[in-house]
């Protein structure tokens, strides 16, 4: 199936032959059971290992991340398996592949000889930058290696065309596969595992280490009481005073609290995870797009593929939409949590008629509007939906501009930011991967332009910065727009020209603020989110990469930056951890005895003389030997005869030192003890407590 290439063939003939045989391969694949899938791989490794045909070696001068020094083929990569994923950090599909990477460097590390290294290929002339690739990896928690290749120089020495590309390197930097595209998880496993199983049999692997350097130490030591790589933002009028709901996103979380940053609630954090349940227990995994209805706050989740609603009164959250894992229906219809769903990254309530509220949804990642029909609906072209429903009703889902006067003719490009205009029936959406502002016609779902790109629907590199009226006035990646209603006007969050514009009914653009260079004060670095309080006239805005609010007076211009949050006594300090354990003893008279170690990540220590503590919650008819205790005093506990399941709670609060700087730590251990008969009657357990 895949036979040796002409040692005469150069590097970018042989990506080309491997890509189309990859491809072939994963439809052989498919068919196949394990066994035969395995051996399939290997002989294609092996006609692939005995060649001469060497890739490049990266170039010097590049600026890399995540090392304490630039990586080397010759140097740092001989003897080992390298994937080397090019990719471009606004790329909706670059970012669903890093789940599938981070899986495979957790099951293969660089002493099992694999190295995986990003190759930052930019589309976007804003993301040549090193810093703002710099706070991408930081914001997407890459750990392994990354290059800023702004000249494209590996791209075009391999022979890349799209993003994002995976190319698999043997020991000798010898090409062996190549994904295009997302959606290659099993494949990936799979060539790394045969990969590395060949060669090593060939003595070929080396255990060597490379010198690695994670970049998240270079972010604030506040951050996690602070907010961390806003995505977006809105204002609410609560009980007559103004409020503001920021989802969190670098901290995992949905904040609320006051113009002056004292903080109302804290839901969710810092961990990513997906659980529903009350405001300390619930997590999210890099929240975006926010909406606000009565009691209801309603959530894309983005990097969990869900839609969450968190509700006031109960103090609760709970799963609307979505199974935890990303979907690739373009369709939809299904029902509430049987409806996988990708990367919603905007959500907004519409009024569809009385009583038939509907939650329109940017949904990122197959390039189309969805909506969530909060009851029994009939939609456009007397189309019926039952209560809890959730399906595509723009685009159809190929990545391109194309308006059309059919809503599934219609082609959207990567939507990030909604914007809905009741009165006239409008939603307005920031078409990032076009540059673009465009609109949708709620009466029947017409898409037509409002401003940026051009007239040809496949040209998504149409972007620059420029104000002027439809196709004249240029954006750059916008992520968030609002509308205002008093002034008819949509602001826009020209995020990669570190601007905000505005744009009239007419399609004409006018520059408000930044200079498209981005600093901490009355700049901005990469706004992502607007959203406003519209009877005190401010803008609000989520200035991404300079992790705070800011607000916008639009009647006299200032820019003022919301004070680092504050959290009242009645607000408890969020917890930075939450871990959960099962313990299972005799429903007889028992006893629990609790130990902890702790491992402390590289360049962390324990503050001297500064207490390191927990303390216990437990069921009334246990008896503890103390309620609190320091860290390194176990934990005992009787239990009577019982045979319900009970829960124990620990709380642990500590203080360390990184980079100069000490900051408390607190962690919420929770343990489920199940009774069981026939099981021991004492148990002796010991958790280790991993601290960064």
């Amino acid at each position: 199936m895949c036979g040796q290439e002409n040692k005469a063939m150069s590097v970018q003939d042989t990506v080309e032959i491997l890509t189309q045989e990859c491809i072939e391969l994963k439809r052989a694949l498919a068919a196949s059971d394990d066994r035969e899938k395995e051996k399939i791989v290997l002989k294609h490794i092996i006609s692939r290992a005995n060649t001469d045909l060497r890739v490049n070696d990266f170039q010097k001068g590049l600026e890399w991340f995540n090392v304490s020094e630039g990586l080397s083929v010759s140097k740092h990569l001989t003897g080992k398996i390298v994937i080397l994923d090019f990719f471009t950090y606004c790329c909706i599909n670059c970012m669903h592949i890093l789940p599938d990477l981070e899986a495979v460097e957790k099951k293969y590390t660089v002493e099992d000889g694999l190295v995986i290294i990003g190759v930052h290929s930019a589309k976007f002339s804003n993301e040549k930058d090193s810093s703002k690739i710099l706070s991408a990896v930081q914001r997407y928690n890459i750990q392994h290696p990354v290059v800023n290749d702004a000249k494209l120089s590996m791209w075009r020495d391999i022979g890349i065309t799209c993003w994002p590309s995976l190319v698999i390197l043997g020991p000798q930097a010898q090409p062996l596969a190549v994904l295009v595209g997302e959606g290659h998880r099993e494949e990936l496993f799979l060539y790394t595992k045969i990969a590395l199983t060949y060669f090593k049999s060939r003595n070929a692997i080396r255990s060597n280490d490379i010198p690695l350097k994670p970049a998240q130490h270079l972010l604030p030591a506040s951050t996690k009481d602070n907010l961390l790589f806003p995505g977006k933002v809105i204002g609410i009028e609560d009980m007559g005073e103004d409020k503001i709901i920021v989802s969190d996103t670098g901290n995992n979380r949905v904040i609320i609290m006051k113009l002056d940053g004292t903080v109302e609630h804290v839901i969710g954090g810092y961990s990513p995870g997906m659980r529903d349940g009350n405001f300390d227990v619930a997590r999210f995994n890099g929240p975006q797009g926010i909406c606000h209805r009565g009691q209801s706050i309603y959530v894309a989740d983005n990097d969990n593929h869900a839609i969450r609603l968190i509700d006031l009164k109960s103090k609760s959250v709970t799963t609307l939409v979505g199974t935890g894992s990303q979907g690739h229906d373009y369709q939809g219809g299904g029902i509430a949590k049987g409806q996988a769903i990708s990367s919603p990254w905007d959500v907004a309530i519409y009024d569809y008629k009385e009583n038939q509220e509907v939650l329109l949804i940017a949904m990122a990642g197959t390039h189309q509007i969805w909506a969530l029909f909060l009851q029994d609906t009939v939609w456009w072209k007397n189309k019926e939906y039952k209560a809890g429903s959730c399906a595509a009703i723009v685009g159809n889902g190929r990545e391109a501009n194309r308006n059309n006067s059919y809503p599934h003719a219609a082609s959207l490009a990567q939507p990030s930011g909604i914007a809905l205009s009741q009165d006239s029936k409008l939603l307005f959406f920031a078409d990032s991967e076009s540059s673009s502002i465009r609109k949708i016609h709620l009466e029947d779902g017409r898409v037509s332009p409002l401003a940026g790109a051009d007239k040809n629907p496949q040209d998504l590199h149409n972007f620059g910065d420029a104000d002027g009226t439809q196709y004249s006035a240029k954006f750059q990646h916008p992520l968030g727009v609002t509308w205002d209603s008093k002034r008819e006007v949509v602001y826009v969050a020209d995020t990669y020209n570190h601007k905000i514009k505005q744009i009239d009914s007419a399609g004409k653009c006018t520059t408000l603020y930044g200079s498209g260079k981005p600093t901490k004060d009355h700049v901005f670095d990469e706004p992502s989110g607007l959203g406003l309080l519209a009877k005190q006239n401010l803008l609000l805005i989520a200035d991404t990469n300079n992790h705070c609010i800011k607000a916008v007076n639009l009647d006299t211009k200032s820019i003022n930056t919301i004070p680092n949050l504050k959290y009242p006594k009645k607000v408890a300090r969020p917890f930075d951890k939450i871990l959960n354990f099962t313990i299972e003893i005799s429903n007889k008279l028992a006893d629990i005895k609790i130990l902890f170690t702790t491992r402390l990540d590289a360049g962390v220590e324990f503050t001297a003389d500064a207490p390191q503590k927990w303390s216990l919650s437990h069921p009334e008819s246990w008896t503890s030997e103390s309620p609190m205790g320091s860290l390194v005093t176990p934990i005992k506990l009787e239990l009577p005869e019982d045979n319900a399941p009970e829960e124990l709670v620990i709380t642990i609060n500590f203080v360390v030192c990184t980079g100069g700087q000490c900051v408390p730590r607190r962690l919420k251990i929770m343990y489920r003890v199940v009774r069981k008969e026939g099981a021991s009657t004492s148990i002796e357990q010991t958790n280790e407590l991993e601290i960064s």
